[in-house]
């Protein structure tokens, strides 16, 4: 009757063995779906990153140009200036260069006329880096929401990483046990029994303690994927 209860006690610790296992090989599974996402957010964020660049190189090149422009300008300015003092110093002559002075107007409308699509030109120019500024906004939330979403992510990794640290507990404990009920079923009562005792007390407070341990960690993890899946939701909206 004892060596049947004994075998009943054994099947029940192996079949909790064999669930426990089962369950850490899907948390190990989990773990790396988990990492699969975390390597599509690194992903994500370096073509963010290569795309905020891009606009970068663009804004400089811009710059560059108004910068070209605003010396095209200067060089204008000074023509008309020195078309203005050779006007003042031809006054003597007017008569006889009317009709240069008629062709020095001509010309100085025209470089109003392209000073005038010049600062069109640099209107529009504004317009499109306040675009491409707002452009760079909006990829700086999305970062700060991507950061957010991988720290998240980690959190979940650590919390799993110690939950598969108390399976491993339960494990050996459950492990001292079964030598602890083989050593009193070779040696019997005798003095070996206190020892026996105490490792099977062990092993249980051992065992104990990775199932609580491990029931807060799975409660850790799902309250993560719950704050995980909120943030992305907020990210989507």
């Amino acid at each position: 009757m004892d060596e049947e209860k004994f075998h009943d006690e054994i099947a029940a610790t192996l079949s909790a063995i064999q669930s426990l296992l089962a369950r850490s090989i899907e948390i190990q599974m989990e773990s790396a779906e988990i990492d699969k996402s975390i390597h599509a957010l690194e992903k994500q964020r370096t073509q963010t990153t290569s795309d905020m660049l891009d606009h970068s190189e663009l804004t400089n090149s811009l710059s560059v140009q108004q910068t070209d422009m605003a010396r095209e300008r200067t060089g204008l300015v000074r023509e008309q200036t020195r078309l203005s003092t050779k006007s003042t110093e031809l006054g003597v002559i007017r008569t006889d260069l009317s009709r240069e002075r008629s062709g020095l107007a001509g010309q100085r409308t025209d470089l109003a006329v392209l000073r005038t699509d010049l600062s069109r030109t640099r209107t529009g120019l504004a317009e499109q880096r306040n675009k491409m500024a707002l452009n760079r906004t909006q990829y700086s939330v999305k970062r700060t929401t991507l950061a957010a979403s991988r720290t998240i992510l980690s959190n979940i990794r650590t919390s799993m990483a110690q939950g598969r640290t108390h399976l491993a507990l339960i494990r050996t404990g459950l492990a001292f046990f079964s030598i602890a009920i083989a050593f009193f079923r070779t040696f019997g009562l005798s003095w070996w029994s206190v020892f026996d005792g105490v490792l099977a007390m062990g092993s249980l407070a051992m065992t104990g303690a990775g199932i609580i341990g491990y029931r807060r960690a799975t409660r850790d993890v799902k309250n993560m994927q719950t704050d995980y899946y909120s943030a992305r939701e907020e990210s989507a909206a």
